[in-house]
């Protein structure tokens, strides 16, 4: 028997070599690239001003939804990035913002600029509808944040979660025609947000098993491939071609 179990450990050892470098290899780069950056400013003086991603509500009468990520605070933004989102009915005077976040009251309306830097990082737009798409979107949207459980004080846990990524995960599954997803780097979407193991992409468009935000499968047509180690996304864009990796995000054609 010994000898027969002697050929499986290489390939065992091989194994785990491999998820360990696609783990450190990618974390290490985005480490040098933040500290070759600008992001050890302090948080209290961080620009959180517009980053001009947003038309003025005047000259964009339609209705708008919009999903913005950004890197974290200081070193954690190293591997993830705060995620939030922005909607408008029609002829609305203004936006909403709602954040997720560990401090004040756990969802946050319009305590930031809609499209503001998040302590210093340009947001990226994740999502976008506009016209009529968004205004069948917005009511799901905002039923969903005034039904979302996870919204008392002490809940919020930044790993594995349920922190700004898996708020926004859970409004982004009542409205799955936003064909999106967030990025590897959005550290707590994988979390069950609604207590369950095995259902459906946030996406409706594959399947996801998921213990506690620690360790995780999806298979999805939107989502793609990924696998969730211990918070850390390792996957594949079949959509539009691209590696994702843990620190780094995604890497290949544009979203």
């Amino acid at each position: 028997m010994k000898n027969a179990c002697r050929p499986e450990l290489p390939i065992v050892r091989k194994s785990v070599i491999g998820l360990l470098f696609l783990l450190v290899a990618p974390i290490t780069v985005s480490s040098v690239k933040y500290m070759l950056g600008d992001r050890s400013v302090d948080w209290q003086s961080a620009d959180r001003s517009s980053a001009g991603l947003l038309p003025s509500p005047a000259q964009h009468p339609d209705a708008l939804v919009r999903v913005f990520a950004a890197r974290t605070v200081r070193w954690r933004g190293i591997f993830a990035v705060h995620s939030w989102i922005v909607v408008k009915e029609s002829d609305a005077p203004r936006y909403t913002r709602y954040d997720y976040t560990a401090w004040g009251e756990p969802i946050r309306v319009n305590g930031f600029a809609p499209d503001g830097r998040w302590f210093g990082d340009m947001p990226k737009v994740i999502a976008a509808a506009d016209g009529d798409a968004a205004d069948r979107m917005i009511p799901k949207i905002r039923a969903a944040i005034e039904g979302y459980q996870l919204r008392s004080y002490g809940d919020y846990r930044a790993w594995p979660g349920p922190n700004s990524n898996t708020f926004v995960t859970a409004v982004m599954a009542a409205a799955p025609e936003l064909r999106a997803t967030l990025p590897p780097t959005a550290i707590g979407k994988d979390f069950p947000y609604n207590g369950g193991m095995f259902g459906l992409t946030p996406s409706r468009t594959g399947v996801r098993v998921t213990l506690g935000g620690y360790l995780g499968l999806t298979v999805g047509w939107v989502e793609g491939i990924e696998i969730n180690f211990l918070g850390a996304v390792f996957g594949l864009d079949l959509r539009r071609p691209a590696i994702k990796m843990p620190g780094l995000g995604r890497l290949g054609f544009g979203a």
